[in-house]
């Protein structure tokens, strides 16, 4: 098990940009694939990027395409989201997530770890 701590939500102007970060605990953070999730009101919860075990292969989302970023440190237990050229409609909890399997990050709902989530409110 990994505990996974996000930060860096906020509220942000349209076309703005935020930086989330997820701290892991423990020694074997390099063991597990990362990925960025989110919720909107009233949505099922769905995969924003994700990233491999050292960062070789990344997957992202059609919405996140070309706008957000991630990335890890596995020196600082840290994967991080860039996003740029926000939309109202990016507004969410934002979710940190981990799973051995990088199939299983980047293809949805089964991830074994979560964090408990930050909120990313864009306004118009």
């Amino acid at each position: 098990q990994v505990q996974l701590v996000e930060s860096g939500g906020g509220l942000v102007q349209a076309g703005g940009s935020l930086r989330l970060s997820c701290a892991a605990s423990g020694r074997t953070f390099s063991s597990y694939a990362m990925g960025w999730f989110r919720q909107a009101p009233g949505k099922e919860r769905e995969v924003v990027a994700a990233i491999s075990r050292f960062g070789s292969t990344t997957f992202y989302a059609e919405p996140a395409k070309s706008r957000f970023t991630i990335s890890r440190d596995n020196a600082k237990n840290t994967v991080y989201l860039q996003m740029n050229s926000l939309k109202p409609e990016d507004t969410a909890v934002y979710y940190c997530a981990a799973d051995r399997n990088y199939g299983v990050v980047a293809g949805g709902n089964k991830v074994n770890n979560w964090g408990q989530g930050t909120q990313v409110t864009v306004s118009s």
